[in-house]
C-alpha cells in the first residue's frame, strides 16, 4: 500500500487542506500526517466523513503521496496542482 494523505477543502473558504493527526487540518502538505498503515487509514476516512458532516470541509479524500526526502509528493497530477496552488495568475499560488 502505497502512503495515504487526507485531503479536503476548507468549507469556509474553499482552500485547500491536508489532515495532521495532532493537530487537525493544515494547509500544507508537508504538514500533513502520512500511514501506509490500513487500521490508522480506516481511522483517517472516519475522521474525514466526521469533518464533513460538521461542515468543517468537504470533497474529503484520501490521496497516494511519495516521501522525497522530507517532503511528500503527490502521485496525481489533480492533487500536485491543488497542492500548489491555483493556476490562474502567479500572484495567487503558494
Amino acid at each position: 500500500m502505497s502512503l495515504k494523505v487526507l485531503t479536503a477543502n476548507r468549507l469556509m473558504n474553499g482552500e485547500v487542506v491536508y489532515y495532521n493527526q495532532a493537530d487537525g487540518w493544515m494547509t500544507s502538505l508537508a504538514d500533513a500526517s502520512a500511514t501506509d498503515d490500513p487500521e490508522t487509514v480506516e481511522a483517517l476516512e472516519k475522521t474525514g466523513a466526521a469533518s464533513a458532516d460538521r461542515n468543517e470541509v468537504v470533497d474529503v479524500n484520501l490521496i497516494d503521496v511519495l516521501r522525497d526526502g522530507d517532503e511528500f509528493r503527490p502521485i496525481r497530477l489533480r492533487e500536485i496542482i491543488r497542492a500548489k496552488g491555483p493556476t490562474t495568475h502567479p500572484q495567487f499560488a503558494r
